[in-house]
């Protein structure tokens, strides 16, 4: 069974950074693309980043590329979400999502592709 956890989140101000980390566990790694989405309070989880199981191609939504950057360890293991100049819109629940290789060519998709899921971890923006 897979298992993520994501860690990292926190208050900072608008115009900071703040990294996330997503740690998988259960099966083999290179074998899964993983995303990042957020959720604010009342609104649908809406994909940030994707990655695919090497580390070689990375996908991001529209409004958050140039300020937020998905990146892999060495090892694979964890997967970050690097966000710098934060702003309000950046408030939300972070997670982590997977799924299994055979079903990442699309890219970073939409939430329900995901099968897996971390328990999130909550960015707020301050002014």
């Amino acid at each position: 069974q897979v298992q993520l956890v994501e860690s990292g989140g926190g208050s900072v101000q608008a115009g900071g950074s703040l990294r996330l980390s997503c740690v998988f566990s259960g099966y083999t790694l290179i074998n899964h693309c993983l995303a990042w989405f957020r959720q604010a309070p009342g609104k649908e989880r809406d994909g940030v980043a994707f990655i695919t199981g090497g580390g070689t191609f990375k996908y991001y939504a529209d409004s958050m590329e140039g300020r937020f950057t998905i990146s892999r360890a060495n090892s694979l293991n964890p997967v970050y979400l690097q966000m710098d100049s934060v702003n309000h819109k950046s408030t939300a629940m972070y997670y982590c999502g997977a799924r299994h290789i055979i079903r990442c060519s699309g890219g970073l998709g939409a939430a329900p592709d995901y099968g897996y899921w971390g328990q999130g971890t909550p960015v707020t923006v301050s002014s």
